[in-house]
């Protein structure tokens, strides 16, 4: 087993620390609160996951091309797996992605498997809304979210 690595970088919404090997990314997280003494390290795959969210913050990038690892039950991987397939600058209820897989009545388990998604931004959990139309829980804080759908409404239209 490769051993993980892990690199911190700094968005216009907050530090992210990004883990992963070699060659897949495992983690993309906001950092909450201060950090003592962070060990750093790096590698080509965390390397270009720093290199694409810095161009997703700046508008250049609507889609992300990484190695994914993602560790959960084959019900998270599935909830996960269908939030890469939201556009950029759109949005889906809970209800949407249990339906996409064929759970239409799971609705909440996809909101905890939301919550537990470890490869934010990239596997864009921020673009889950309540079915009102109303913003409802991110991990990195609700203004980050709605910071988020902004960011990639103003940007949606560019090439």
């Amino acid at each position: 087993m490769e051993q993980r690595k892990r690199t911190y970088y700094k968005s216009p919404i907050g530090e992210i620390e990004i883990e992963g090997t070699d060659k897949e990314i495992s983690s993309v997280r906001f950092v909450k609160g201060k950090k003592q003494g962070r060990a750093s390290s790096s590698s080509p795959a965390l390397k270009e996951c720093a290199k694409q969210l810095d161009e997703y913050f700046k508008g250049k990038r609507k889609l992300f091309t990484l190695l994914l690892r993602m560790d959960g039950t084959d019900f998270q991987k599935a909830v996960w797996l269908s939030l890469l397939g939201i556009g950029y600058g759109e949005t889906a209820s809970y209800g949407d992605i249990a339906k996409s897989i064929g759970r239409p009545k799971a609705g909440r388990a996809v909101g905890n498997s939301n919550r537990l998604n470890p490869i934010g931004i990239v596997v864009p959990c921020h673009r889950i809304i309540g079915s009102s139309g109303d913003l409802t829980g991110y991990g990195g804080g609700l203004w980050r979210k709605e910071w988020l759908l902004e960011h990639e409404r103003k940007y949606l239209k560019q090439k």
